[in-house]
């Protein structure tokens, strides 16, 4: 069953002027479900959503939600098992320990009754942190068919309000699983100079826009440096990303 958010989210484009098949292609939902709501009319279908999805109380969920979501919106992907549960993946390179425990146990905190495991790819360089549960979806809305970069991608009014509360934990969740701090060696007149810089790097425009306007929200300047790549190199900014994101281990 598709979500609340999901109708809302439909509803936005189709406020805007866009047809069912465009509003199919950015959200991944069929064009006939979008017709479908569409002659239906989204408040009625939101409605029914409500009463039949699982009642949740999302003021109450603990700040680490926020560094979860930053995960999920980077790296995750949920999908549908037997019986109606749904297992949500988020991959993460195997030299990081730390951020792989980090994410078991947020995993742990935001859904208490899930079970969640940490699986070895084949590769070798990647693990899968795990977990199942009928609820995720509930949790993490912006579920979908289909790339995240290819269908639109919003927060809903609690998660806007949990991020806005800790928009150092959903920057931390993004920088974990989407970007770099490196050295950037630059030749200047002869003279040769070194400084660190965070390099974000997500083919979605608007998970890009989250990342930057959570650093407006810090005051930490940022600069589009390719189409898919946004850098933060200014020596305070970086500071105020070093004085919680860490290193990564």
């Amino acid at each position: 069953m598709r979500s609340s958010a999901e109708v809302r989210a439909v509803e936005r484009l189709v406020a805007e002027g866009l047809n069912d098949c465009e509003a199919s292609r950015r959200t991944g939902i069929p064009r006939s479900t979008v017709r479908d709501w569409r002659h239906r009319g989204f408040a009625l279908v939101s409605r029914a959503r409500g009463r039949a999805g699982h009642p949740h109380d999302f003021d109450r969920l603990p700040p680490i939600y926020a560094y979860l979501l930053g995960l999920y919106l980077g790296d995750g992907c949920i999908s549908q098992n037997r019986r109606g549960v749904y297992r949500l993946r988020i991959t993460l390179d195997l030299r990081y320990p730390s951020i792989i425990a980090g994410c078991r146990a947020a995993m742990a905190i935001v859904l208490p009754a899930s079970r969640a495991a940490v699986q070895f790819r084949r590769d070798g360089q990647c693990v899968e942190v795990n977990s199942y549960s009928k609820h995720w979806p509930c949790f993490l809305p912006q579920h979908g068919r289909g790339a995240k970069h290819k269908r639109l991608i919003s927060l809903t009014d609690w998660q806007r309000k949990i991020c806005d509360r800790h928009p150092e934990l959903l920057l931390r969740g993004l920088i974990h699983s989407d970007c770099c701090r490196v050295i950037n060696r630059v030749r200047v007149g002869g003279k040769r100079y070194a400084y660190p810089r965070y390099e974000f790097s997500n083919r979605s425009a608007d998970i890009r826009h989250l990342f930057c306007d959570y650093c407006d929200a810090l005051g930490i300047a940022w600069r589009q440096m390719k189409p898919t790549d946004i850098s933060v190199a200014r020596r305070e900014a970086v500071a105020k990303l070093d004085a919680f994101v860490g290193p990564k281990t």
